[in-house]
């Protein structure tokens, strides 16, 4: 059998299922946040929601990096590319809707906005023309830092600078941890970002805040032996920080990974899209590389920026406080033709998730 089919097996996911089932508290709602797009798709794409006992709540979490950039920054990038910067970003930030325009509406008026596959496709397209300014959209968790460090402790050409929207997950999900009214049972932490930060930093959870924490890979298999691993440690009411994706994730990550990211960045508070301002969540380059910041070369000031459009329910989505077809523009007005907020711009947003797979919208 391919290794990668164990993971999707209907005998042991039928066999995992019937566990849950079995271990499952009968007398309250048990709430599980996970904090990964890639988890949500999975979720959604397999109907692992329709395999769990009613009172699980499975929710989705800030975990689509694109989806928590604020309009601010968006309007900072737009701004940079009406004064003749070229913008480089992955295309799911394309469509990201600013205050007033996104990148692809500038575009649209003439700007020069270019899709890159990574960090290293804007530094090549940079030396190619050195004659024009280019500025790299640094958007992403954990996992992709490391290779915006790279290219910028590597000293990367003048006509090359840097928009950085990177932030951390541990953060966010402390913030989650403190909403009362969401009141989270467990976390399902991701993988991805597990890979290259490890597990010391979700050890608060569990022992702060008592949350049972389990590190997941991405296979259906994966989310469902990390819920059943949390329904165990509810029912010896023992919370825990486990690694079920002990094939990827180790509990030191990825030390040169992190070690580059410490070297050219600094932890700052930062504005999340749906969560306001969470301290220590934003990289911000350090003194010795700002020579590289595209706000501060440029001097771009551009204000508060407004996050949601009227009616647009994102950030509720975000938090998990409702599901995407609890928005009153889910699939009317906000779809993935047409996205009026940012969890419907991403692959990974849950609002998109739930479009192309529930309402199986191309």
């Amino acid at each position: 059998m391919n290794p990668k089919n164990i993971y999707r097996n209907p005998d042991l996911a039928k066999r995992i299922t019937r566990k849950i089932q079995d271990i499952t508290p009968k007398d309250k709602t048990i709430k599980i946040c996970h904090v990964c797009g890639t988890h949500e798709w999975t979720i959604t794409h397999y109907g692992i929601r329709s395999l769990l006992p009613k009172n699980i709540d499975v929710i989705a979490g800030p975990g689509c990096p694109v989806c928590i950039v604020p309009a601010s920054e968006i309007d900072e990038a737009v701004e940079l590319a009406t004064r003749g910067v070229t913008i480089t970003c992955f295309g799911d930030v394309l469509r990201v809707p600013g205050s007033k325009l996104s990148l692809l509406n500038a575009k649209a008026k003439g700007a020069d906005v270019r899709i890159v596959y990574s960090v290293n496709d804007a530094l090549k397209m940079a030396k190619k023309e050195p004659k024009k300014e280019f500025a790299f959209f640094a958007v992403g968790f954990e996992t992709t830092a490391p290779s915006s460090a790279v290219e910028i402790s590597q000293t990367p050409p003048d006509n090359l600078c840097f928009l950085i929207s990177h932030r951390v997950i541990p953060p966010a999900m402390d913030l989650l941890a403190k909403i009362e009214d969401l009141s989270l049972d467990a976390f399902i932490a991701p993988g991805h970002v597990s890979t290259i930060i490890g597990l010391r930093p979700y050890e608060v959870f569990p022992q702060k805040y008592g949350l049972p924490t389990v590190v997941a890979g991405f296979e259906p298999l994966d989310v469902l032996f990390a819920i059943y691993m949390i329904l165990k440690q509810l029912c010896e009411n023992k919370p825990r920080l486990e690694n079920e994706y002990t094939r990827a994730v180790h509990r030191d990550g990825n030390p040169k990974a992190r070690k580059l990211i410490s070297q050219v960045f600094e932890v700052k508070d930062g504005k999340w899209r749906g969560l306001g301002t969470i301290p220590s969540s934003k990289l911000t380059l350090k003194r010795q590389y700002t020579t590289f910041d595209a706000k501060q070369k440029y001097d771009i000031e551009v204000g508060e920026g407004i996050d949601n459009q009227p009616g647009c329910k994102c950030h509720l989505v975000v938090i998990g406080k409702i599901k995407p077809d609890e928005c009153p523009l889910f699939m009317k007005t906000c779809t993935p033709h047409h996205p009026v907020g940012a969890c419907m711009v991403s692959r990974e947003g849950t609002c998109s998730v739930w479009a192309k797979t529930i309402v199986n919208t191309p």
